[in-house]
């Protein structure tokens, strides 16, 4: 009988140690979702192709976001090359960044590959000179939510900051004073959510009045698009404000909201 009781006495402590392993298991798993990394590791690809002005920063550029990326778990490829815009190609990138690409850079398949991709649920950021690009393309000048219409001397301008609880624009003030090259728009989408206008009132050659949008994002065709028009200069990329609003745009269209 003692040994019967022995034998209970072991089961029932096995028992609960084996409970108590898959609660402290379950526990470290659930702090460890919760205090982890925001986003598992992705892939993004920069693509800088210029068919038309080419901006001296796109080097800047390509090396701050790839420091963005090792410092915050993403993994950076780089091209200039329209051919590696194939549906196979892009399935491994969670987004494909635009670094002031302009003209026209793509031909009707790569045009049709990259459709697919944003309708299969990619990320699309365009930085500056996005905008200035494939002007013949419908479906893009909706994606990247306008098209380029000149510009006056780069000056200092006062930024409104009119949505800060996107990821993109937390860190940001209200009000934001720097200089850059301030673009005008046509062909303003209507989706548009806008982060960021521009005070024309604050510098010479604005030409879309008091609704002068900057900053913008917007899900479109089942993927999701944010634009930035600021990062014309070489400074932009070393600026802590204007690089954690790029982040947060990355962010973004890898599919955080927070």
């Amino acid at each position: 009988m003692f040994r019967n009781r022995l034998q209970t006495k072991h089961v029932l402590v096995i028992f609960a140690l084996f409970t108590f392993a898959l609660i402290t298991a379950f526990t470290c798993n659930k702090n460890g979702t919760e205090n982890s990394v925001e986003f598992k590791p992705k892939k993004v690809l920069i693509f800088s192709k210029t068919a038309g002005f080419h901006h001296g920063s796109i080097p800047k550029g390509i090396e701050a976001i790839q420091k963005l990326g090792a410092e915050n778990k993403f993994s950076v490829d780089t091209t200039t090359n329209p051919a590696l815009i194939t549906s196979v190609n892009l399935k491994q990138y969670a987004v494909v960044i635009f670094l002031s690409t302009t003209g026209d850079i793509f031909n009707e398949a790569q045009q049709q590959a990259f459709e697919q991709y944003i309708k299969n649920g990619g990320g699309f950021v365009g930085v500056h000179a996005a905008t200035d690009t494939e002007y013949d393309w419908p479906w893009y000048g909706k994606l990247v939510g306008a098209y380029f219409n000149g510009h006056p001397a780069q000056q200092e301008a006062t930024l409104h900051v009119v949505d800060r609880t996107h990821i993109s624009t937390k860190h940001l003030p209200e009000t934001w004073k720097r200089k850059d090259e301030w673009y005008n728009f046509k062909q303003l989408g209507t989706d548009l959510h806008v982060l960021i206008t521009i005070d024309e009132a604050t510098y010479n050659g604005g030409t879309n009045g008091a609704n002068h949008p900057m900053a913008w994002y917007h899900e479109f065709d089942g993927g999701r698009a944010f634009y930035t028009e600021l990062g014309h200069t070489d400074e932009s990329f070393a600026e802590p404000l204007y690089l954690q609003h790029l982040l947060g745009g990355i962010k973004y269209a890898m599919g955080l909201k927070k």
